[in-house]
């Protein structure tokens, strides 16, 4: 057996996902959570680009014991040095160097000839190797490079001392066999490439992130960099979950791999990610999607309720969702919810489950039936709300074709003391943030605004999910109620709270 090192690059190329904005706070508690995972190596950030990230990757390096932890680096002094100067104290360090390969990214990029690029990249790693042993490099945009100057560039650094050759398909150009083909031909036609592990990073622009990183493995690749959810830049990143769980259920095919991954942490690290990052799982997403291991078909519920592996590949226990399906409702008592709760995979102190419970009963009142969503639903709102400076105390609304939308709000403040305003808009929620922003006096602009529904039929848990905008920088922020409007409330001033956040850090910065 061989083991495939798995690269998580979700708090770097993950949160470079457009509103992915994450603080060090929520990237540490998500490393944590990769850590209880099995993952092998977590690229924690880009020290380089602000002291937001710097931090971050300083942090988890420190605080991360059971992985190898990289920050990114390009292929310049200053960013080699504001890496290592994250990473110095760090258990198990890696630094990860990238320069453009292809030619239409040397020219627009660096306006640099090849061979310029070259030197640039030999003496970055070189520069690095002084710090570090363990070095990354990546030759970006690769799969549309020239294939015999991407041999020379792989050379030339192994030589000055990259530990790592990642081969990038940067923008999602590449297929699957010209992918495994790749591979092999650098395996071939690279001298020293017994000196280093190689690895790949797929992006899925063409939706084959996930296919390619598996055909590299028939190449020679030993290493595959992923997110959890797929998440990253434009169609995103290739998904740990898929690739780990292809690689365990497709043991006929893969049988001489084997990962490090604990796969019954997937749902809950990934359930995590959403919440913190703001992007919500698509229901119809592989492995983790609501609908996942779900079946709407009497012939494939027929053949389920048979044999489940009639029609499921996978056992959904495998993934950390429980298979059985208590119903939840106003009748159900403690033990009841403790027990799907654990099912779940939570474990709440006694304090924190009476709170929840109390919320769980809420809502019990105003639905027929309370489903697993809405029950996670409740864990991230109750879980929001602690770290919440301003608190959602109160709220009515009045509205209607003929009437004028008002909005009155009573919030607590951190001192704990309650206000209240109230506000008339254009529409209900108009009304709704206009009282908050009276309340709460931080400028910024929403830039959006989605909802969804948790669950089915009418009494559906509502999810509002919005981002705001404040001194360039953007806020994600998320609510959840069987009614819409307290739902935006509650993503709103989760949204404010954290801008709230991020400007104390700031003055105490200074």
């Amino acid at each position: 057996m061989e083991k495939i090192i798995i690269f998580d690059t979700t708090l770097r190329d993950g949160e470079q996902a457009v509103g992915g904005s994450l603080n060090v706070k929520e990237k540490l508690e998500i490393a944590r959570a990769l850590v209880s995972l099995g993952v092998n190596v977590i690229e924690a950030g880009f020290p380089i680009t602000s002291k937001g990230d710097f931090e971050a990757v300083k942090a988890i390096g420190e605080g991360i014991k059971d992985a190898t932890v990289c920050g990114l680096a390009r292929a310049a002094e200053k960013d080699v040095d504001r890496a290592w100067e994250a990473l110095k104290c760090a258990h198990d360090p890696r630094i990860h160097v990238f320069v453009p390969a292809s030619d239409i990214q040397m020219h627009y990029q660096m306006n640099k000839t090849p061979e310029e690029v070259l030197e640039v990249a030999k003496a970055a790693v070189g520069h690095a190797k002084k710090f570090i042993s363990d070095i990354e490099f990546s030759p970006m945009d690769a799969t549309r490079a020239d294939k015999q100057f991407l041999y020379r560039l792989i050379e030339a650094v192994i030589e000055a001392g990259a530990t790592t050759i990642n081969i990038p398909d940067t923008v999602g150009y590449a297929v699957p066999t010209e992918f495994a083909e790749l591979i092999g031909d650098i395996r071939k036609y690279v001298p020293n490439i017994d000196k280093a592990v190689i690895s790949v990073h797929c992006h899925n622009d063409l939706g084959m992130g996930v296919a390619n990183s598996l055909a590299a493995l028939r190449g020679g690749a030993r290493q595959i960099e992923c997110t959890v959810n797929g998440i990253g830049e434009r169609a995103g990143n290739a998904s740990l979950e898929e690739i780990v769980m292809a690689l365990k259920v497709r043991k006929d095919k893969f049988a001489e791999f084997e990962t490090t991954i604990n796969t019954e942490q997937i749902y809950p690290v990934s359930r995590l990610v959403s919440e913190l990052t703001g992007f919500a799982i698509p229901s119809n997403k592989a492995i983790v999607g609501a609908n996942a291991f779900s079946h709407q078909s009497g012939i494939h519920q027929d053949g389920v309720i048979k044999m489940p592996a009639t029609f499921e590949v996978i056992d959904p226990k495998d993934v950390g969702i429980p298979s059985s399906n208590l119903v939840m409702g106003k009748l159900s008592g403690r033990h009841a919810f403790k027990e799907r709760l654990s099912e779940l995979g939570y474990s709440l102190s006694e304090t924190d489950f009476e709170s929840v419970f109390t919320a769980f009963k809420a809502i019990a009142d105003r639905k027929k039936e309370v489903e697993d969503r809405d029950i996670e639903s409740l864990i991230a709102e109750y879980q929001r709300n602690l770290n919440n400076e301003y608190k959602l105390e109160r709220i009515q609304v009045s509205c209607g074709d003929r009437g004028i939308p008002t909005a009155s709000i009573v919030l607590t403040y951190p001192d704990g003391t309650s206000h209240a305003e109230a506000t008339i808009g254009e529409g209900p929620i108009d009304a709704v943030y206009k009282a908050i922003n009276k309340l709460v006096d931080v400028p910024n602009t929403l830039t959006e605004f989605s909802v969804n529904s948790l669950t089915h039929g009418i009494d559906a848990m509502g999810s509002v999910l919005i981002r705001i905008e404040s001194d360039g920088i953007v806020f994600t922020g998320r609510g959840a109620d069987v009614d819409i409007i307290v739902a935006s409330a509650k993503a709103y001033l989760n949204a404010l709270n954290r801008l709230v956040a991020s400007r104390k850090t700031i003055d105490e910065e200074r």
